[in-house]
């Protein structure tokens, strides 16, 4: 006889699976990690496999489990549109939106898109993991993911936004008087430079490009940070040459408490997109973000 779990239960799986936490996934579905936990064990006895493999530490898909939630996804993709659709038709969008995007992306958004959004959309909960982690949005159960264009996945529809970026070597007035100010980004090789931890583990090698060249510079330095407002912090302090957004730095830029290095050699880029995968029914909350979107920061 088949087994048909109550779709609570797979929902509450589906959750742990996702963010690989009973705390987190309980905080999300609204509640106690001890319950959860009791549901997710009282599946795996209903289907009598194991779907996850239990530390104090981590959570970990067994196989039976990977495939159960590879499978499970798109059907909880077509209930969400299905739900979307009849909402929609009630009236204005509601329901939870969840986007992953770099913490700078989502300082910016802050500034005027999530206020605005929320303010139109009264009945919409947004939810932004800011963590600067690449993932597989369908994976782990995000509606949409910002990152800049380059890095988008190609099987994914863009939605570009805020125009170009640009990175910028930026560093204090004092650093500079007691170093020679670098020429080309070669020069760097003598400077004490704030290198960046990519979410990965590993350090970025900063990218420069002039007149069609291009340097990739693995950089050195006593420090190594993983957020951009804290490099120019460091910047302002004295302690190096920091590569961050030109936005991120651009108060201390203008108020001279920092200034542009090797300014020729970095030119602006394509910017930020929002992206999601390419599927025929968009759901009205993510329609109605990017429309906020579009129009508070086009492109």
């Amino acid at each position: 006889m088949t087994i048909t779990p109550p779709l609570p239960d797979l929902l509450a799986f589906a959750a742990v699976a996702r963010h690989r936490s009973f705390s987190r996934a309980a905080a999300e579905i609204g509640v106690s990690r001890s319950a959860l936990s009791h549901t997710v064990r009282m599946l795996e006895q209903r289907l009598d496999f194991r779907l996850l493999n239990r530390t104090t530490r981590s959570v970990a898909l067994t196989e039976a489990g990977a495939e159960l939630l590879s499978r499970l996804m798109p059907v909880l993709g077509d209930l969400e549109t299905i739900f979307d659709d009849l909402a929609e038709r009630q009236g204005e969008p509601s329901g939870l939106l969840r986007i992953t995007t770099p913490e700078s992306a989502a300082r910016l958004l802050m500034r005027s898109v999530v206020p605005e959004f929320l303010k139109r959309y009264p009945q919409m909960r947004l939810d932004l993991a800011a963590d600067g982690r690449f993932v597989d949005i369908v994976a782990q159960g995000f509606d949409a993911g910002i990152r800049l264009s380059e890095a988008v996945p190609l099987d994914m529809i863009a939605v570009p936004f805020g125009g170009t970026v640009r990175f910028v070597a930026v560093a204090s007035p004092d650093y500079l008087s007691a170093s020679p100010r670098p020429a080309v980004p070669d020069d760097l090789a003598v400077h004490r430079c704030i290198r960046q931890r990519l979410p990965s583990g590993t350090p970025y090698r900063w990218e420069f490009e002039r007149e069609g060249q291009t340097r990739n510079v693995d950089v050195q330095g006593v420090l190594t940070l993983d957020h951009n407002g804290m490099m120019v912090e460091a910047a302002v302090a004295g302690m190096g040459i920091a590569y961050v957004p030109e936005t991120v730095a651009k108060e201390d830029l203008d108020n001279g408490t920092l200034v542009l290095v090797l300014e020729e050699w970095c030119p602006p880029a394509p910017g930020l997109c929002l992206y999601f995968p390419g599927r025929r029914h968009v759901p009205a909350g993510l329609r109605a973000f990017i429309d906020v979107l579009r129009r508070e920061l086009p492109n």
